[in-house]
């Protein structure tokens, strides 16, 4: 009965469809443009999703192998162009997109990659500067893990050397791009703070393109760089490269270079200012002793110390001088004054009692001694005091006449 139709199980169809997929050249190599939904990361590290527009949707897996080549973290909403194959997933017969890349439409994977981990690093706050710690103003070891055998660390070997001889410098060697680059940079910083290897680390490199570049975008050296406990300058490529280890970095530098150049002094201005000091120094210890010296001996030539006793003539004759003055000024006022007692003298002479009495007159008093102005003041058989010129007389009043 070969007319009769061949029955067949599920699964034998389902096996045959997917052999005839499976051989089809087209859906062997495949790129399909549309945006990601219903994303999902297994613990097995398998990534599921659905891809859409607007009239289908396709089913998706990538596989953790491929996965693991992602610089971005896949999200709902993104739209992106998947490569793989179509095939039949027997155990539920539906077809589906097996994913081996994913790349971003408008903007790179990298670029994506990029501001995803910024900003969940900055969520998580490895950026803030409260966490940034000093570097020291004069660090005695200096690590730089970088490539040995880049341009960029015999500059810095060379600015370091030139700028501040003093500080030991260790290389500690690693790969700074390609695959495992990011991990050996991080256990790198890991090792210089578990041995404590320096006062300073300066990791970085030369510039390149984004790709080379990378290994400083990824967070196992992001996260080395912050949790390390030895101050870490960041030295990426050139001015306008800036990676997410700039961020963390307590320091960022511009160049390799610029990076030398902030982690040490200047010789050169240390000795400038070293001689500013000394000559400070010398203004404010040592001119002034020579100044107290002089005048010391000054003071040592001086006629004071010389001749003491010359002060003490000087002063003998200065003593004179004003004693002369002073008697010659009190004779002048003792005079002035004898010739103002004389005046005053004559003139109290002229007014006094005496005068008068010698002229003929008398003072009467009576028995009290009060002196007597009028006829009034006393009665017939009184007794009077007539004081005159030359004494006194004792008389009796006999009568009393009124003028």
């Amino acid at each position: 009965m070969d007319n009769e139709l061949r029955i067949l199980s599920v699964s034998q169809i389902s096996h045959y469809i997917k052999g005839m997929m499976d051989r089809d050249e087209l859906l062997s190599g495949v790129l399909i443009r549309g945006e990601i939904s219903n994303y999902k990361l297994y613990p097995s590290g398998h990534h599921y999703f659905t891809l859409k527009d607007a009239d289908s949707a396709l089913r998706c897996v990538m596989f953790r192998g491929d996965a693991t080549r992602l610089r971005f973290r896949p999200e709902n909403g993104m739209q992106v162009i998947a490569a793989g194959r179509i095939s039949v997933f027997p155990r539920d017969g539906q077809y589906q997109l097996y994913c081996v890349s994913l790349t971003p439409e408008g903007a790179g994977q990298l670029q994506i990659a990029f501001e995803q981990l910024k900003n969940k690093l900055q969520a998580q706050g490895l950026f803030d500067p409260a966490n940034k710690k000093p570097l020291p103003t004069y660090p005695g070891r200096i690590a730089l893990v970088t490539s040995p055998a880049g341009a960029a660390v015999r500059d810095m070997l060379r600015i370091l050397k030139a700028r501040w001889p003093m500080s030991r410098v260790l290389v500690v060697p690693v790969r700074v791009q390609g695959e495992q680059a990011a991990e050996e940079i991080a256990a790198a910083i890991d090792y210089v703070n578990y041995y404590n290897l320096g006062d300073l680390i300066i990791t970085g490199r030369g510039g390149g393109s984004v790709e080379d570049l990378w290994a400083f975008n990824e967070e196992p050296v992001a996260r080395a760089i912050f949790n390390s406990e030895i101050p870490v300058i960041s030295a990426v490529g050139h001015e306008p490269d800036v990676t997410i280890s700039d961020f963390v970095a307590d320091l960022r530098a511009a160049t390799p270079s610029n990076a030398a150049e902030l982690a040490v002094p200047d010789r050169a201005e240390i000795d400038k200012r070293l001689s500013h000091l000394s000559q400070r120094l010398w203004r404010a210890t040592v001119q002034p002793i020579s100044n107290a010296r002089q005048r010391l001996d000054r003071l040592r030539r001086s006629r004071v110390l010389t001749d003491p006793a010359a002060g003490i003539r000087e002063k003998r004759l200065l003593l004179d001088y004003q004693g002369g003055k002073l008697l010659h000024g009190m004779e002048q006022v003792l005079a002035a004054q004898q010739r103002r007692m004389g005046r005053l003298a004559a003139a109290l002479d002229a007014l006094s009692p005496l005068k008068v009495l010698g002229r003929g007159y008398a003072i009467a008093r009576d028995e009290k001694g009060r002196v007597l102005t009028g006829v009034e003041q006393i009665e017939p058989g009184d007794k009077l005091d007539l004081r005159l010129a030359d004494g006194s007389l004792v008389c009796r009043v006999e009568e009393r006449k009124c003028l």
